[in-house]
């Protein structure tokens, strides 16, 4: 008997079976939501079977305790019922390297990964494991303009919003370069043109149809306000981000929901090594580092955590059984309050035991890496990995390993943790983070557009004294946008119109 099943998005559709002597070949046609045709080809039998399924059809995956009671050996992960995540094949080839820059010389952009990026901004460790993800188009105005001769020219009621596009001109051996920013809504997109094979320096219309498809005939402001520098770098600065909070989670064995999760209150001795391979435990009190929303000064949130710096990179670990644990509450939400409102967690699993990636309600995880030990607190201590996140959120690096084992030791901390924070960015491309990112991105963007026309006008005598000091009194001057900057959003940028290259998410 050999059994065709047809599925959709993780979810089973369809089975149909035959009983020939010889393998099928199956060819599932959907043919709407709830219609499913599934054609069966074999040497001896040609079957067509109609099937019309709800919900209430679905073959779900198999639930996490059947997977116990059905013995061992387990799997590290198992998906949900009906699907919604991906599970990282460590088989699997790696990705394929990004294209060479075009001939716009293409040097970073919010989504351009690593493409055209110099090798100097994106080191890759001592091992090799790179952050896959540099906001070049976030620190290039510092880096390329800021201090140096440059002109700034802004545009509204366009169909993309308002834009703002900073130029400069640049010499360098013997060639000539422009350096070229556009802002919108969506994204900021920057780019270092040569200008040998042009006749003429291109108009700012130009530059931003060079790098915006849909910025096509429109009319562009020069910014004449002395200071707008400082207003715009703190604008595109305002989603660099050095700071990462991730959840840690022990599991024991045969523990399949939250509240027994949160019930963890040991540390093992496995565990305590774990904890010390990831970081240092720190005291909370009066702690002067990035505290990842834990209380430092009344030790509401435990007395201490697990912290440490990566590659410049400040980490805080909500580490469960470290922070408040309260008696007579089933879900312990002193700790939930924290893990809960992660984007990426680890779990530790002491023993060979399956996690499923919704066993934690929340709407903010996204994202898991899970870490089991063998041998532990011995010179032969092995962290078997496996990785899953949500389906909106794409594959994120560096590639595991085949086996995804590896030996206690700094290349495995240097890969834990850069997967940590390139989990974490790839998060922010989910349609959810996306969506926060880009009302976030607007608001920002017609805020600084709205301050720098203000301020163009009032240079050129077209506002009187006492409109600007009124404003300055109600708090739309001196600062209005960096107030506006100092509540940051947590969510990376994402959008829809075509700009060139990629879209970027970053935390801010």
């Amino acid at each position: 008997m050999f059994k065709c099943v047809c599925r959709i998005n993780n979810k089973t559709h369809a089975v149909c079976s035959s009983s020939s002597l010889y393998s099928p070949v199956c060819v599932c046609v959907c043919v709407c939501v709830c219609v499913c045709v599934c054609v069966c080809v074999c040497v001896h039998v040609l079957c067509v079977t109609t099937v019309f399924v709800f919900q209430d059809d679905y073959i779900p995956y198999p639930r996490i305790e059947e997977v116990l009671e059905r013995g061992g050996p387990y799997p590290q992960v198992i998906l949900p019922e009906f699907g919604g995540y991906w599970i990282e094949d460590p088989e699997a080839s790696p990705p394929p390297p990004p294209p060479p820059p075009t001939s716009l010389e293409s040097r970073g952009e919010e989504g351009g990964g690593l493409e055209g990026i110099e090798e100097e901004d994106t080191p890759a460790g001592d091992y090799g494991y790179r952050l896959e993800e540099i906001n070049e188009a976030a620190r290039a105005y510092r880096k390329h303009f800021l201090g140096r001769e440059h002109l700034n020219f802004s545009c509204s009621a366009s169909s993309v919003g308002n834009l703002l596009l900073s130029v400069r001109h640049e010499e360098e051996k013997e060639q000539e370069h422009l350096h070229v920013i556009v802002r919108s809504r969506v994204k900021s997109v920057y780019h270092r043109l040569s200008l040998t094979e042009l006749p003429d320096i291109p108009s700012v219309p130009e530059l931003a149809k060079l790098l915006c498809d849909e910025a096509a005939g429109l009319r562009f402001s020069p910014v004449l306000y002395p200071k707008a520098s400082q207003l715009i770098v703190n604008y595109d600065e305002h989603e660099v981000n050095n700071t990462f909070k991730f959840g840690v989670i022990y599991q024991r064995f045969g523990q399949v929901s939250e509240e027994e999760l949160f019930r963890n209150n040991e540390e093992t001795p496995a565990f305590t090594e774990f904890l010390q391979l990831l970081g240092d435990t720190v005291e909370l009190q009066d702690f002067k580092g990035f505290r990842g929303g834990l209380d430092v000064s009344h030790g509401q949130t435990g007395s201490q955590s697990v912290y440490t710096v990566h590659r410049q990179q400040e980490i805080m670990f909500h580490v469960s059984t470290k922070l408040p644990f309260t008696e007579g509450d089933a879900q312990q939400l002193q700790r939930k309050r924290h893990i809960g409102n992660d984007i990426v967690a680890v779990v530790f699993q002491e023993e060979a035991t399956p996690f499923v990636p919704d066993m934690i309600a929340s709407n903010f995880l996204h994202a898991f890496i899970l870490v089991q030990v063998e041998e532990p607190c011995s010179d032969s201590t092995t962290y078997k990995v496996s990785v899953t996140a949500r389906e909106d959120v794409p594959q994120f690096g560096p590639p595991l390993p085949n086996p995804a084992v590896f030996k206690k030791g700094p290349e495995f901390r240097e890969f834990l943790l850069t997967k940590l924070i390139n989990a974490e960015l790839a998060c922010y491309k989910s349609d959810r983070f996306a969506r926060l990112e880009e009302r976030t991105r607007a608001a920002l963007l017609d805020s600084l557009h709205d301050e720098l026309q203000r301020r163009s006008q009032s240079m050129l005598g077209l506002t009187s004294g006492l409109e600007e000091e009124g404003r300055a009194e109600n708090g739309h001057a001196h600062g209005g946008l960096l107030e506006s900057i100092k509540v940051r959003s947590e969510w990376g940028g994402s959008g829809t119109h075509q700009c060139r290259g990629q879209q970027r998410s970053k935390l801010s």
